[in-house]
């Protein structure tokens, strides 16, 4: 387990020589990781950081508000990109390209802003899990596999790339972040994007956000490392007396220490059936609902 002290005051430090006399540049879209990197890195140059928040429209519901109150002190830079993104990703349908897709788009926003700034470094809350995915060809995460290739950036500094989750919230409620953040579950650096699966859509991403808000509400008193809804493909449904064509939302919900195993929580089935009901009445686009009970190893956490 990780020395919270110690690494806080040795990730300053590292970040105060790289930067040196320049600015860094950084995602703040309100998880943990991005947070906690945030923190360290204000406290280490001040305002030589510029944290920006991208309304990609991948969020969770209610992500860009609590993000300006949280983090207002720092001077928040906001950028609304949502349809840059979900140009890019029309007609996109294999996970590593969405990845791959996202992960340059998101860049070069953050290019075009550092440009401006006269930013020099980016800063990046890539863990060890994620990059032990990208490296052993599992999937690759837009912080590190899909980061592209040619960036303007003199480099790319990653002050939490040798922690697991666990011991990034451990720092986490070392510095003083509120327990919303410290103890959120994790989200992907895409987004919603990769939880629905096929083409990405405002519709479907509209759907699965609500759906996560639900699963998150109901599950928010149940010990887990991650729960959540995708959208994973349509079937036939029947609404009042009419055949309807709508959507499937799987649930997952897992327990984990760090991520690189996972098993399915046994839930109950009330617990079960009131998501379902609240997912079917409140998005009326779903009309089937089903739980998924599979682990890591074979499965992944997230779908894509």
């Amino acid at each position: 387990m990780v020395k919270a002290e110690r690494f806080v005051e040795k990730a300053i430090q590292e970040i105060k020589e790289q930067v040196g006399d320049g600015k860094a540049i950084i995602a703040l879209s309100g998880g943990v990781d991005s947070s906690v990197c945030a923190v360290l890195a204000y406290r280490a140059i001040g305002d030589k950081l510029i944290p920006v928040f991208v309304d990609t429209g991948l969020m969770r519901a209610g992500e860009p508000e609590r993000v300006k109150e949280i983090f207002g002190y720092m001077n928040l830079k906001f950028v609304d990109a949502r349809e840059e993104f979900f140009s890019a990703l029309k007609g996109v349908v294999d996970p590593e390209e969405k990845r791959k897709v996202i992960g340059e788009l998101f860049v070069r926003v953050f290019e075009k802003v550092a440009e401006e700034e006269k930013a020099d470094y980016l800063i990046q809350g890539t863990i060890y899990p994620d990059i032990i995915e990208s490296q052993g060809g599992i999937k690759s995460h837009h912080n590190v596999g899909g980061f592209p290739t040619h960036y303007t950036f003199k480099g790319v500094i990653e002050p939490l790339r040798e922690l697991y989750k666990d011991e990034v919230r451990e720092v986490a409620r070392y510095i003083g972040l509120p327990e919303e953040i410290s103890e959120r579950m994790p989200f992907p650096g895409p987004g919603l994007a990769v939880r629905v699966l096929g083409e990405v859509t405002p519709e479907k991403v509209e759907v699965v956000r609500k759906a996560n808000r639900i699963v998150e509400e109901e599950l928010k008193d149940i010990p887990k490392w991650q729960a959540f809804a995708a959208v994973i493909g349509r079937a036939t449904g029947v609404k009042g007396d009419e055949r309807v064509y709508g959507y499937i939302v799987s649930i997952r919900a897992v327990e984990s220490r760090d991520a690189m195993t996972a098993e399915p929580l046994r839930l109950d089935y009330e617990i079960l059936r009131k998501i379902m009901r609240r997912i079917t009445e409140e998005i009326p686009e779903v009309v089937r609902v089903v739980y998924d009970i599979t682990p890591k190893p074979p499965a992944t956490i997230e779908y894509e």
